[in-house]
Parts: C-alpha cells; sequence; structure tokens
C-alpha cells in the first residue's frame, strides 16, 4: 500500500520549473505553489505582471494535490444555518461564489486544455440518519427558494438505485458539481502558469518578507528579490513568518484510501451515476470513483495531524468505514493511503484580503478545490484594484482564543463531534 496521494502518483512531471537562480526583482510575489497561487499567477501573467511563484516543495504538493477531487457548488456549512446566522443575501452571496467556482475551474480546463478527465457529474449528499434527511430536505427547500432551482431531493429509493448501501435514508443531489483528476489538473496549471510568464520555483521555502520602499524584499533559502505586492497562499504552511495567520487557521487532518482498480461490473453495481459523496454525519465520509475504476473514500477518520504513523492509523478507520458502508468490497486490496491538513476556519468561510499591506487568501475549510482556483484568479483582479472582485472581503478575521498555531485541542473537538453524531 503505497503512502502518496494517489493523485500526485499519478500525476505527469511539472516540466515548467524553473532552475536558476531567483530574479532580482518583480511586480509579484507569491508565496505558495498550491491551485491558489498557481492560478493567481497565471491570471496575474495574462495581465502583463512579471510573477514568481515560490513553492518550498512541489507544486500542488499539499492540500492541493491530497484532497477527495471534489469539486462542487454549495457552501462548507449547511445552508439552511448559514442563512439563519449572516441573513439570506449573504448565504445566498456565498453560496454563488461556489457556483461561479465551479464554473471558474471548467474554464480554465476549457481554456487551456488541461487532460485531467473532468466530469460533470454532481454531488450527493447522503443522509446517515432519518433526522439527518428531514433537515436535508428544510435545506433543500430554502436552497431552491432562494438560489439554486436545480437541486432535488431524493429519497430513500432513489439514494439505494445510486448508492447500493443500506446506510442511508435519502440524500440532497447538487447538480453543478465536477470531479476531475486534480494531480493532472494542478500540474497542467502550473504549465500554462509557466507558459504565460510565470517563473515558478520549486523547493525555495520563503523565510520571511521585510517592506522596503516600493514593495517588499522577499528572503529565501535560495536568496532574496524585491517585490511590488506578495501574496500568501499559504494553506496550513506552518514555516516562515505566518504566525498572525496561524492564529486564525486550524489545521486538522484528512485522510483518504484508494482501492486497487475495480472490476467494471462492480462499480456498475455500487456507484452506477459515478457522482461526487459526502455523508451528512459531523464526522462523515467523503467518496467518489476515480478515472481509472478505484474507490477513492476519505473522512476525518481521526482528529490528528497528517503524518506517516497518524495516516496509516487513520487508513485502517477508514477502510474499516468503507466495509461497513460496502462490504461487497471486504476482500478489496487498498492501494494508497494519505494524508493532508486542510485551513479550517473557525466558521468554516475562506478569508482573503489584505494583512499588513501583504495580500493573502486561503482557509478554505474542505472545500478548497473550486474556490482556490477562483480566488487565485479573483485575487489577481483585487491586487489591480478591484477590491468588490473578492465575495469576502466584509468578513473580519479574529483569532481563535487559545490558538497559536498548534491545534492542541483537536482530541476535545473530536470527542465533541463524536458525542453529537451520537445524540442527533
Amino acid at each position: 500500500m503505497g503512502s502518496e496521494s494517489y493523485w500526485l502518483d499519478t500525476a505527469p512531471a511539472f516540466t515548467g520549473a524553473q532552475l536558476g537562480a531567483l530574479p532580482g526583482q518583480v511586480d509579484v510575489a507569491i508565496v505558495g505553489g498550491g491551485l491558489t497561487g498557481l492560478a493567481a499567477s497565471r491570471a496575474l501573467a495574462l495581465k502583463g505582471a512579471s510573477v514568481v511563484v515560490l513553492e518550498a516543495g512541489r507544486v500542488i504538493g499539499e492540500a492541493s494535490g491530497r484532497n477527495g477531487g471534489q469539486c462542487n457548488t454549495g457552501v462548507a456549512q449547511d445552508y439552511a444555518a448559514l442563512s439563519a446566522s449572516l441573513g439570506a443575501d449573504k448565504a445566498r452571496a456565498y453560496y454563488l461564489a461556489y457556483e461561479s467556482a465551479v464554473q471558474s475551474v471548467v474554464s480554465l480546463v476549457e481554456q487551456e486544455q488541461i487532460a485531467c478527465d473532468l466530469k460533470r457529474n454532481g454531488k450527493l449528499k447522503l443522509a446517515a440518519k432519518p433526522m439527518h434527511y428531514e433537515g436535508l430536505a428544510r435545506t433543500c427547500e430554502l436552497i431552491r427558494r432562494e438560489v439554486d432551482a436545480e437541486v432535488e431531493l431524493l429519497s430513500a429509493q432513489e439514494v439505494r438505485a445510486e448508492v447500493n448501501s443500506a446506510q442511508f435514508h435519502g440524500g440532497l443531489l447538487q447538480r453543478n458539481g465536477v470531479q476531475m483528476h486534480v494531480g493532472r489538473f494542478g500540474v497542467g496549471l502550473a504549465e500554462a502558469a509557466a507558459r504565460h510568464g510565470a517563473l515558478i520555483y520549486q523547493g525555495t521555502p520563503v523565510t520571511d518578507w521585510k517592506a522596503r520602499a516600493g514593495g517588499y524584499q522577499v528572503n529565501t533559502t535560495k536568496g532574496s528579490l524585491h517585490a511590488k505586492q506578495v501574496l500568501l497562499a499559504t494553506g496550513t504552511c506552518q514555516q516562515g513568518g505566518l504566525g498572525w495567520y496561524r492564529r486564525r487557521i486550524v489545521p486538522v487532518g484528512s485522510f483518504v484510501i484508494a482501492t486497487e482498480v475495480l472490476p467494471q461490473a462492480l462499480i456498475d453495481s455500487l456507484l452506477p451515476a459515478r457522482r461526487s459523496y459526502v455523508t451528512s454525519r459531523m464526522i462523515g465520509n467523503y467518496f467518489r470513483l476515480t478515472p481509472d475504476n478505484r474507490l477513492l473514500f476519505g473522512g476525518r477518520a481521526r482528529f490528528a495531524m497528517s503524518d506517516s504513523v497518524s495516516d496509516a492509523k487513520s487508513g485502517k478507520v477508514l477502510q474499516a468505514a468503507m466495509v461497513q458502508m460496502f462490504p461487497q468490497l471486504a476482500g478489496v486490496k487498498i492501494d494508497y493511503c494519505w494524508g493532508g491538513l486542510v485551513d479550517m476556519t473557525s466558521d468554516r468561510l475562506p478569508r482573503a484580503g489584505q494583512h499588513g499591506g501583504v495580500y493573502y487568501s486561503m482557509g478554505y475549510s474542505g472545500h478548497g478545490v473550486q474556490m482556490s482556483v477562483h480566488m487565485g484568479q479573483v485575487m489577481a483582479e483585487v491586487m489591480a484594484g478591484k477590491v468588490e472582485a473578492n465575495p469576502w472581503r466584509e468578513l473580519d478575521w479574529p483569532a481563535i482564543p487559545g490558538h497559536f498555531g498548534k491545534p492542541w485541542f483537536l482530541p476535545l473537538v473530536g470527542a465533541y463531534y463524536r458525542l453529537q453524531d451520537y445524540l442527533h
């Protein structure tokens, strides 16, 4: 069983990386070579800016290449709860931001002709308990009335025709969602950014940055450069001068397994619609089929950080949950098991804007495949003076009390969520 991400292991090599010295001066320095940084670099280069991307490891090597590969509309929270807490207008605007984000991914794939197995199959949220189905019914009615007439509530019988498991009591279908091979997409995006003129440096950690006349001196392990503007696209990164952001983001481990290639007849029996799926529990699961007919099955199996030991333990938890959901897979081999860190905010809404003169976009809270790409392009507009392009500009971002970067409270959060799943 491999410990590398399936997406990264099966992605092509990135051929557009810079191998020489850093440039002395650029218009924009982007810290982080994930989907946010790559999308921003492409958009800025197309505007004629000189852009450098500084990535500590490999492009898309962290969250952007270690996720569940779902790219869907819909906010991270229950829409009805979000509408009740923030008001109908803001909830609608945030829902539509995710709808726009899906379209940003589709448009970019089409414009750059990225071969990444893009399919528009939609997302089905599965009710794990009868009371969850009642909640999905109320949410479906509100979404249909206020923002998206295409959502559909499926009965338990209709869900059973889509997901061959006895665990579910119905579901909420959101049709505006796509699947793709995120490894191929991410490398294709990096190649496109480089092709349009962005300079992308791998293995180049940023140590700090300092305000200088007309911009910033950005210091890396491979030298320094001067940039008129800086964009932080770092997610849960624990390196460099990111203390202000670490106090506002909780790095939560998310873990994934992928089976061996499955027979077509078994796939047709298990998941004939081949959608993206997510369960309704607080500590739930997400799953989908890969382009080469593996079942990818993930979730927050353990409230722990991701490392080789934690990933392996979580893989066993996930395999047990997968077999419980699909007894037909009891004898199936697991070929991949990996983990990654989700950049979670306290309200599960992204944050983007400026702090101390430096631009940032992060905190996608488990919905980053689409929003990272979208916000990379949005931040290129914001940095050109169009502040109103940022859908998250009015959100404040207070520090999380007692949190200074290391999430000591994760076991307590996990215990609370497990209790909520038991009670509700």
